[in-house]
């Protein structure tokens, strides 16, 4: 009785132990860590998705202690670090009245779950200095990937896994499609403001990145998508930093590239003739039914969503409502699958009305942290557009790869911005504006945090 106060009174006190917590949060080495796990991240997405998992749970292990949780709450009431939250809420919820097996309504809340992620990067990379080593190391590893392309082209032999395409050594030409165009843009503004500035040679290695990306989908392999999501961003490219000259020369620059690229690549025809031949003749031979499968799919989907418009038929449905709309017209009419390839539809089945309300929110919301001028700003728009085009065709925001692209573009390049605006004392952002910039002041911004 009289030694357990002793033994009490020996050990840290509350308040000791929160300041001790605190204080580990606020330790230089333990922040460098966290900045190091998401540049892992950024590095081994587009070769692995094992490897990009395993950070992504190291990363949340070691940001916590980071946290500060009353200012991490108060942000929480902004929409960009919100939605994400109710986002999965209602996937959350949806499982109540789904009638599908609950393997598949549990299955369906991974794709999700990713999305809250988004205001964990947004809160550490508000205060972090390390941004753009995230944006650096995702560019280094596409480019290495891009070189690594056109070897396996060569000789397949190289391959790192068993790839269904000729010049893909990992995973699926779609994925490789959507991070090399993500990169060619990331890209132009650089280019666009070190030519302003006059710096000739930054310029040409902008440019020969720039061509390496838009080479390998031109001639080893490229999504339509892809293609789809070129032209939207070579809009908003010219619509935000260009004048309106400027951008009828890159009108002119594109048409002319266009026919360049028909005119030399037999693989680029063959991509977008095989359009029509995939409609036509996609009930006879499934194995080319892509357009095909496409419009049969939404069609279903559309029908599915009638059924139930308000708040659809539950998480992880969408498979059992395909299982109900098969027929036995054809084989492509019997198709039983988890994906309308359409993202929008694909929350309509599952969660009706309310869950496209919180989708277009949530994209409008991470579409208003980029308005400004700048280099984050310009990666987060094209991050939020891409995807946004990209799931006209595809399930883009729910896939692995194209997910965490979303993820962590708008998580990293918004807490940059979030950075820029909260002072002045930013120095890892520079105003890229239509009049001529100090490249060398942008290159001593780069400087400074490598030094950091």
């Amino acid at each position: 009785m009289t030694a357990e106060p002793a033994v009490w009174s020996g050990r840290a006190s509350p308040q000791a132990l929160r300041a001790r917590w605190q204080a580990m949060g606020r330790s230089p080495a333990l922040i460098g860590a966290v900045d190091v796990l998401a540049v892992l991240i950024a590095a081994s997405l587009p070769w692995s998705t094992t490897a990009p998992s395993i950070f992504v749970g190291l990363w949340l292990l070691v940001v916590t202690p980071t946290i500060d949780w009353r200012d991490y709450g108060r942000k929480l009431a902004r929409p960009a670090f919100a939605l994400p939250f109710a986002f999965l809420l209602l996937a959350l919820l949806g499982t109540l009245w789904s009638d599908a097996a609950w393997v598949d309504r549990l299955h369906a809340i991974k794709p999700v779950a990713k999305l809250v992620l988004i205001p964990a990067l947004l809160y550490h990379f508000s205060r972090s200095e390390r941004g753009f080593w995230v944006c650096l190391a995702f560019l280094a590893s596409c480019a290495l990937l891009a070189v690594y392309s056109w070897i396996v082209l060569l000789d397949p032999a190289w391959k790192i896994t068993a790839t269904a395409s000729a010049g893909v050594p990992v995973k699926n030409y779609i994925d490789q499609s959507q991070e090399f165009t993500l990169c060619a843009f990331a890209l132009a503004l650089p280019a666009l403001t070190f030519r302003r500035g006059g710096s000739v040679v930054v310029t040409a290695i902008c440019l020969a990145l720039i061509l390496l990306f838009a080479a390998n989908m031109v001639f080893v392999a490229s999504a339509r998508t892809a293609l789809l999501c070129i032209a939207v961003l070579l809009a908003l490219f010219a619509w935000k930093h260009l004048s309106r000259r400027a951008a009828l020369v890159l009108l002119a620059g594109t048409v002319a590239a266009s026919a360049l690229a028909w005119t030399t690549s037999p693989y680029l025809r063959q991509r977008i003739t095989d359009i029509a031949v995939e409609y036509r003749h996609g009930r006879e031979d499934i194995s080319r039914a892509s357009t095909a499968q496409r419009l049969t799919y939404w069609r279903k989907a559309i029908h599915g969503f009638a059924e139930a418009p308000w708040t659809g038929h539950g998480t992880g449905s969408i498979k059992r409502q395909f299982e109900r709309a098969a027929t036995g017209g054809s084989s492509l009419d019997a198709e039983i699958v988890s994906n309308p390839h359409n993202q929008t539809l694909n929350v309509a089945m599952q969660w009706g009305l309310l869950g496209v309300v919180l989708l277009y929110a949530m994209w409008v919301a991470h579409l208003r942290l980029f308005l400004g001028e700048g280099l984050a700003a310009w990666i987060g728009i094209a991050t939020v557009v891409q995807n946004i085009a990209s799931s006209l065709l595809n399930s883009h925001l729910f896939d692995f790869h194209e997910g965490w692209m979303y993820v962590l573009g708008i998580g990293v390049a918004g807490g940059m911005v979030l950075k820029a605006k909260a002072g002045p004392h930013l120095h890892c952002e520079t105003r890229i504006d239509d009049e001529a910039v100090d490249p060398q002041k942008f290159l001593r911004a780069g400087m400074r945090l490598s030094a950091d």
